[in-house]
Order: C-alpha cells, then sequence, then structure tokens
C-alpha cells in the first residue's frame, strides 16, 4: 500500500510576491506573509481583520426568538419556579449544559442540569426523561444543543404541563418544535450573520441577553465556550475566533478546579495551551464521560469548587478515556473483519449486537478516513439499531439520510456526522440505497478527498524563529488551519521506527540543510519509501523541545515520489471511455504510443512482487523512474489494455489495486486488446 497520496491530489497554493513584500512590510514575518497570501489574505488590513481575536460579538437579540425566550426565563426566576437545563453528551452539550445551570443558579434560580444517558435515552428529548422532571416539579425545560427536531416532545410537554425553550445549533427539518421559543440560528427565518455558533455559543447568547452584559459574562464563561466550540470543530472565524482565544486566555489562569485538575493530570501546560490541545488533549476525555455512559463525571467536573473532590474526577476520566481506547480497538478490529475481502463498496454500512453505542462513531470516523468512503456502525438491540456515521470527500449525510427518511425511525446531525435510529429488517434497503447514492456522489475511482497546502517553501525559512512566528495565526482550528507546508525534492537520510513500530521518524536532506520528521501511523514499507528516495513531503512545521534545546521538526502529513517529469491526474478522458462517450477527439487523446506503452511495461514489469499500489502514487513512481512525462489516464489506459491481452491481472481494493503478472509465453499483440480496437475503431 502506498500511504503517499492518501489525499490524491495537493493542492498547493501560490503566494504572490508582491503581496508577501507587502505584507513583510507591514511588520508580518515571511513565513506568515506566505500562508496569508496563498490564502487570499494578501494586504495587510486583510490580515489584521483575518487574524484579529478581539473587537465585539454579535447581540444576542439578533437571533430570532431570543426575545420570549429572555422573558420566559426571567418570569421562571421572579417566581422561583424550577427550570431543567436539557443537554447533549459530547463536549460541546456538557458545557452548554453547565454553563447555563451555573449561570441560572448564580441568578438565584432553582436548576437541575439534565442530560440524558446515551445508552438508556440516546440523543435529545424523550419521553423518560420529560415525565420524570415534570414529576420533580419542574415547570420549565431549557434545551442546550439538541431539540431542533423534537416534534413529538414538544407536543408532550405541553401535554404534561411544561413550557419548553429550545436553544440549539443544528440543521432544522421542515416543522419547528411548537415552543415558547426556537433559538437556532439555523432557522430558515433567522436573519443572524453567524451561523456558525456551536450548542455552548447559542447558550452563551442566552445567557447573555438574560444578564445584559456579553462582555462581563465572557469573562466569567469563556473557558467552557472555546472547550464547546473547538471540540464541536466549529470555524474560528468571526465571533468564534473572538470567543475562542479569549477562552484559551481563560483556561491559561482558569478559576474553575475541574479544568486546573484535568490539564494537570493529562500534562497539559496552560501556558502553551492551544486550540489543537484543547481539541486533541482535553475534549476527548470530556467526551469519554458521555461515551461510557458516566456523563455525572463530566459534569461535576465542571461544576464543583472542591479542588480535591476535582482531582479525583479528573483522574477518574482519564481513566474512564484509557477504557474507552480499549472498546474502541477492539470494535474497529471486528468491523474491519466484516468488511469483504475483494472489492469494498462505496458507503460501509455495518451492523452488531455487541457493540458499544458511545463509542461507535469514533470507529465509523476511522473506517470512513481509512476507506475513503462514508461510514454507518449500527448497533443493534433486538429488532432495532442506533446508528452513528461519518462523512468523507464531502458526501451529505444529513441530505442523504433526509431522502431515506422513509427508511429510517428517527435522525437528525449534520452534513459530516449524524445518528439515526433503523428497524432491523430496513438495513438491507437502506446499504443498498446509500451506497447507490454515494456511487452517484463519487463518479470516479479516483481518491475522494485532496490535500490543500498552504504553500511550497524553501529550506532556508525553516527555521525556529520561522515557526514561532506562526503563532500569530492562532488561535488555529476549522477556518484557520495549522499551516500544512510542502518542500520538495528531499533525499530521504534515515529512517526508524518508533512508538513500538507505530511511527516512524525520518531524517530528510534539501541541499545542506537536514531536518528531523515524524510521520504517525506509517512505517517504511507502508509509505514505500527506502534510503536515498527523492520525496516531497506535506507537513505542519513544529518546535521540537528537549533538554532545554529547541529544534525544528515536521509533522508530517503525506509523503510523494519525486518527479521533474510531468505527472497530470487528469482522467476525464479515461472516464469518458468507461462510461461510453467516446468521441474521436477523445480517443486520440487516449491512444498511447509505443514510447508510452513501453515505458509502462517495463516498470510494471521490473518490480520483484505483487504489491498493493494507489494508482496517483504509481503514476508517480513510473514518471520519476522513466523521467517521462505521463498522464493518470494514460496509464490506466495502459494497464487496461495490458490486461486485455492477458499480460497482468488487476485485483482492485477502495482506493488502490494490485497488479499481478501473469505468466508470458510468448509474444501478446497489443492491437487485438479490446480497449485499443475501441480507441482505434472511433470515428
Amino acid at each position: 500500500m502506498c500511504y503517499a497520496l492518501k489525499y490524491g491530489i495537493w493542492n498547493v497554493a501560490e503566494p504572490r510576491q508582491e503581496e508577501v513584500n507587502g505584507l513583510v512590510g507591514a511588520g508580518y514575518a515571511p513565513l506568515v506573509s506566505m500562508v496569508l497570501s496563498a490564502r487570499g489574505v494578501g494586504k495587510p488590513r486583510q490580515a489584521q481583520a483575518y487574524l484579529r481575536c478581539d473587537g465585539d460579538i454579535l447581540d444576542p437579540y439578533l437571533m430570532k426568538d431570543m426575545k420570549p425566550a429572555v422573558q420566559r426565563i426571567r418570569q421562571a426566576l421572579k417566581n422561583h419556579e424550577k427550570i431543567a437545563v436539557f443537554g447533549d453528551y459530547d463536549v460541546d452539550g456538557i458545557t452548554a449544559t453547565c454553563l447555563l445551570t451555573d449561570f441560572l443558579r448564580r441568578q438565584g434560580g432553582s436548576c437541575v442540569p439534565y442530560i440524558p444517558g446515551r445508552l438508556e435515552e440516546g440523543y435529545g428529548l424523550n419521553e423518560l426523561a420529560l415525565r420524570q422532571l415534570q414529576g420533580e416539579g419542574v415547570k420549565l425545560i431549557v434545551t442546550v444543543d439538541c431539540g431542533i427536531t423534537a416534534i413529538e416532545e414538544a407536543r408532550l410537554c405541553k401535554k404534561l404541563g411544561m413550557d419548553l425553550i429550545i436553544t440549539d445549533h443544528h440543521e432544522c427539518k421542515e416543522y419547528l418544535p411548537n415552543a415558547v421559543a426556537v433559538v437556532d440560528p439555523h432557522r430558515p427565518d433567522s436573519s443572524y450573520p453567524h451561523k456558525n455558533l456551536c450548542g455552548v455559543g447559542v447558550a452563551f447568547k442566552l445567557a447573555a441577553a438574560i444578564y445584559g452584559s456579553q462582555e462581563q459574562l465572557l469573562n466569567d464563561y469563556a473557558d467552557m465556550v472555546c472547550l464547546g466550540t473547538v471540540a464541536d470543530v466549529m470555524p474560528l472565524q468571526g465571533e468564534n475566533r473572538i470567543i475562542v482565544a479569549r477562552g484559551l486566555q481563560a483556561l491559561r489562569n482558569t478559576r474553575r478546579p475541574g479544568l486546573a485538575a484535568l490539564m494537570a493530570q493529562c500534562n497539559c501546560d496552560p501556558q502553551t495551551l492551544t486550540a489543537t490541545s484543547v481539541g486533541y488533549t482535553l475534549a476527548p476525555r470530556i467526551n469519554a464521560a458521555g461515551r461510557m455512559g458516566q456523563i455525572d463525571l463530566a459534569v461535576e467536573l465542571f461544576l464543583t469548587e472542591d479542588s480535591e473532590k476535582a482531582k479525583k474526577l479528573a483522574f477518574a476520566l482519564c481513566e474512564l478515556n484509557k477504557t474507552r481506547q480499549g472498546v474502541e480497538a477492539e470494535i474497529y478490529a471486528q468491523a474491519v473483519s466484516m468488511l469483504p475481502a475483494d472489492h469494498l463498496p462505496a458507503a460501509i454500512v455495518l451492523a452488531d449486537e455487541g457493540w458499544h453505542q458511545g463509542v461507535v462513531g469514533i470507529v465509523a470516523s476511522r473506517i470512513a478516513e481509512e476507506y475513503c468512503c462514508p461510514a454507518f456502525l449500527i448497533c443493534l438491540d433486538g429488532e432495532r439499531g442506533k446508528a452513528s456515521s461519518r462523512s468523507y470527500g464531502g458526501f451529505n449525510l444529513f441530505a442523504s439520510l433526509t431522502q431515506l427518511q422513509s427508511l429510517l425511525e428517527s435522525y437528525g446531525g449534520h452534513e459530516l456526522a449524524a445518528g439515526f435510529t433503523i428497524h432491523r429488517d430496513q438495513i438491507p434497503a437502506f446499504r443498498e440505497a446509500i451506497c447507490r447514492m454515494a456511487r452517484q456522489f463519487y463518479d470516479t475511482d479516483l481518491p475522494r478527498t485532496q490535500l490543500d497546502c498552504d504553500c511550497r517553501i524553501q529550506p532556508e525559512l525553516m527555521t525556529v524563529a520561522g515557526i514561532d512566528a506562526l503563532e500569530a495565526l492562532e488561535p488555529c482550528g476549522n477556518g484557520c488551519p495549522r499551516p500544512l507546508l510542502t518542500m520538495e525534492n528531499m533525499t530521504v537520510e534515515r529512517i526508524t521506527q518508533v512508538g513500538g513500530g507505530k511511527h516512524m521518524r525520518l531524517q530528510l536532506s534539501a541541499g545542506l540543510y537536514l531536518f528531523n520528521g515524524i510521520f504517525f501511523s506509517a512505517s517504511a514499507e507502508s509509505a514505500d519509501i527506502d534510503y536515498g528516495d527523492r520525496v516531497d513531503v506535506a507537513f505542519y512545521p513544529q518546535i521540537n523541545s528537549f533538554r532545554g534545546q529547541r529544534t525544528v521538526q515536521m509533522n508530517i502529513v503525506d509523503i510523494r515520489p519525486h518527479c521533474r517529469a510531468s505527472c497530470s491526474f487528469e482522467t476525464d478522458a479515461y472516464r469518458a471511455l468507461r462510461e461510453n462517450r467516446l468521441n474521436k477527439a477523445v480517443a486520440e487523446r487516449l491512444l498511447p504510443t509505443r514510447e508510452t506503452l513501453t515505458l509502462v511495461w517495463r516498470y510494471i514489469s521490473a518490480q520483484s512482487k505483487a504489491r498493493e499500489e494507489n494508482p496517483l502514487c504509481l503514476c508517480r513512481k513510473i514518471v520519476r523512474w522513466g523521467n517521462k512525462d505521463l498522464s493518470l489516464a494514460q496509464m490506466l489506459i495502459c494497464l487496461d489494455i495490458f490486461t486485455d491481452v492477458g499480460l497482468i491481472h488487476i485485483t482492485r481494493h477502495t482506493q488502490n489495486f494490485t497488479i499481478h503478472l501473469l505468466p508470458n509465453e510468448g509474444k501478446r499483440d497489443l492491437n487485438e486488446s479490446a480497449t485499443m480496437q475501441r480507441l482505434l475503431g472511433v470515428k
């Protein structure tokens, strides 16, 4: 398998030199200026706006239904009515629940948090919870990070004599629930300018509207809003960027014993905290509480004022996260064993009785990424199943589930991640339908994602000072990603497997410059590289601190063979052949010359053994080996011709294939190939 070109095509932007010069003149570091120009931020004024982390945030009353929501909550506070904050079990939902609960209590309210058990109740409002809350004397329910599709549950609330306010940030269906207020920036009749608030962001807006001062409240709750925003992968633009920047500052000097204890427990230095470390270090441990059915651990962590209790809760969350990792590994192994060995479908739909509902979403994400297609994992319980799904390559899950809702009992989510319930008998029909939709969406066998790199750099720019300067881009995340750079024509000087063989440490040279790199979840064999190879590298630049010494390091994302000759990935003509849309002009473009056929055959026939290859990677290898121009379409045509005449056999995998050389007794006439005849016969 060739890890290189895992992302198919690298889109490497080109900074404009005059823009870079202007930005450098305005005080931005050279590497920062190149990244900004490559992202289309070419003028100093644009750069200031793009990077700005201060300023005012939007008036919460711009959001539809904010006024009736505030009025009803103030009435409840005045009349000492019991209020329930009903949330979700992920980081966004937990922080939203704790923020609003803590705020209402500080306003003198009688408020209880309620987050449904992921395994027992599932996502969102449900009859069991509503009847329980009514029995506890609750008069008003305020949802956070859920409720926008709760049509029936809203009716039940009214029947039980409880008022309902919905705050959510998920996509709306055709009809809204009948509630006192429905506050969601995605409402079709909403004019709120910033659609990308997360659940805790909307909850904060509600609290700010009640309180009357966003600025004061941001001082108190920016850390919670930051956690939920980063964990829910919201774009770090507009007011999200302002809030996350403020939240990172608050986390570095947090007044919450629980968060201080959690950072200490997972060795997260508050002074070097970034949005990336929040997403990869803190968020998974908070999420573990909901995934493993112990949500109270996370809620108590945020609400406790007791430092000793906070330490115990933080330790418990970290241990729970380790347990989650073990369960995840077991489910992943089972799911992979269920996949067909020969040819994978356009979408993966798997079901099992023994899977843990709280963990399958992570496994679905991993499978979608590794097998380059949408993944749907269904936890069966009797005649029904609860599914978690993850998208790949732009396939819209929410829109797809909406089209297939007749097969489902319920569904929700957004385009990248969604969940649904389904009757066991409907799973085959769902699998067939979703695979058909995925095939139509992915109308080619080529890789379904592309790697968007900021810019190509020269080795002299990779200095400690240059990389330190990239902190000007923080906070980095969705909408303002970490700088992803490329360097070309590097030589592999050293390869070492680390982490028990799971990861690869490299030493790469570029002229007189020598760099260390780490390539996670890769080996020399899987990346298909060897000593002395010339490669192009896509990487995140970073600083490695060891024993007081700071050095430059590449966190490698992708490696591909370096080519001096042209290697085009355009395949429209080849697709026309496969779809019987050939005309004379297209056929002439595809018809390979004798020189091209010879180039491809000499390379593949010289390989000592059959191995799985990525088509794009193979094309680059042939170009590098022969130092001759070759397009992917031409290579695929050559392979089809060789297959037609019995020179090779190809076993197809998801995004790769294996070429097997067949016994060759005597010469074969390539003109007898059916593919060749089709090309020659077009008039």
